[in-house]
C-alpha cells in the first residue's frame, strides 16, 4: 500500500503525470526513488522522535482535498487509485503516514538554536553583494518598426501624435495593444524590470532618467522607433541591515534546520 502511494506521489512531484502515464524509463526511475524513500521512512518512523507524533484530522483531510484537486473529476482519481491498488481507506491513511513522516522532520528541525541578530548581522557583512541593488526601473514601450525612410518618417509622425496624448497609463496600455508591433503589446507594452544594461545604448540613457510616469521622446534602436514610459523608480543601492535582517533569519533558520534534519537523516 505505502508503496503504491509513494509512486502516485512522486510521479506528480517528479513528472506532474499520474502513474499510468509514465515512460518505462519514468517508471524504472520512480521505482528507484520509491524504494529508497520507502527504507528510509521506515526508519523515520521507528525513531524515538516519532514515537509521540499524532497528526490531527482535520491536516489529513487538507492534505486529501490537496490530492483530490490534482484531478480533473472524481472519476479520474478513483480510476487512477483503483489501478495502483489504493481506494479511500487505504489512501487515508497512507497521508496519515506521510504527515508523520513530515512532522518527525519537523521536530528535528525546530530543535536547532534560533538564529541571532547578531548571526544575521554577520551574515550581512561577509555577503554584500547580496543586498547591493542594481538601479532598475518598471518600463512600458511602443514600437514601430520601418524599413525605408518613408516608413521611418510615418512611424515618427504617428509616436509624435499619440505622445501628447498617453497622459496616464491606461492610456499608454490601450495604445500599445493598438500600435505597438512589439509582443509586449499584449501586456500594455510593459517590458517589465529592467536593469542597467539590458536595454540597447540608443535607449538605456533616457530610460534612466525619466521620472515615474514621464515619457520619452521618440527614440531610435536597431528594432525601430520608441516611446518608453517609466511606471516606477525601484529602490536601489545597498540595502540597510534592518530591512534586510527578517530574510537573513528567516534564510539562516531554514538552512539550520535542513542541515539538522540532513544530518538527524545521515545518523
Amino acid at each position: 500500500m505505502q508503496n503504491a502511494y509513494l509512486e502516485l506521489k512522486l510521479a506528480h512531484e517528479l513528472f506532474k503525470k499520474a502513474p499510468d502515464t509514465l515512460s518505462d524509463e519514468e517508471l524504472a526511475r520512480l521505482g528507484q526513488i520509491a524504494g529508497r524513500q520507502a527504507r528510509l521512512e521506515q526508519r523515520i518512523l521507528a525513531s524515538a522522535e516519532a514515537a509521540q507524533v499524532i497528526v490531527p484530522e482535520p491536516t489529513i483531510s487538507t492534505r486529501l482535498d490537496e490530492i483530490r484537486q490534482r484531478y480533473a473529476s472524481p472519476d479520474d482519481m478513483a480510476a487512477d487509485l483503483e489501478r495502483i491498488g489504493l481506494d479511500a481507506e487505504k489512501l487515508s491513511a497512507a497521508v496519515e503516514r506521510d504527515l508523520r513522516i513530515e512532522a518527525v522532520l519537523d521536530k528535528v528541525g525546530s530543535a536547532v538554536p534560533a538564529v541571532t541578530e547578531v548571526d544575521a548581522e554577520i551574515y550581512y557583512c561577509l555577503h554584500p553583494e547580496a543586498f547591493d541593488r542594481p538601479e532598475a526601473r518598471r518600463l512600458r514601450h511602443i514600437l514601430i518598426t520601418f524599413a525605408n525612410p518613408i516608413e521611418r518618417a510615418i512611424a515618427a509622425e504617428t509616436l509624435e501624435g499619440l505622445r501628447p496624448r498617453l497622459n496616464d497609463v491606461e492610456k499608454f496600455a490601450q495604445a500599445a495593444l493598438r500600435h505597438s508591433q512589439c509582443p509586449t503589446a499584449l501586456e500594455g507594452g510593459q517590458l517589465g524590470t529592467v536593469k542597467r544594461q539590458q536595454l540597447f545604448p540608443e535607449l538605456e540613457p533616457v530610460a534612466f532618467s525619466l521620472a515615474t510616469g514621464e515619457i520619452s521622446g521618440v527614440l531610435e534602436s536597431p528594432m525601430g522607433l520608441h516611446l518608453l514610459r517609466c511606471d516606477e523608480i525601484l529602490p536601489y543601492g545597498m540595502l540597510a541591515f534592518a530591512e534586510a535582517c527578517p530574510r537573513i533569519i528567516e534564510k539562516l533558520s531554514e538552512k539550520r534546520r535542513r542541515e539538522a534534519q540532513r544530518e538527524w537523516l545521515r545518523k
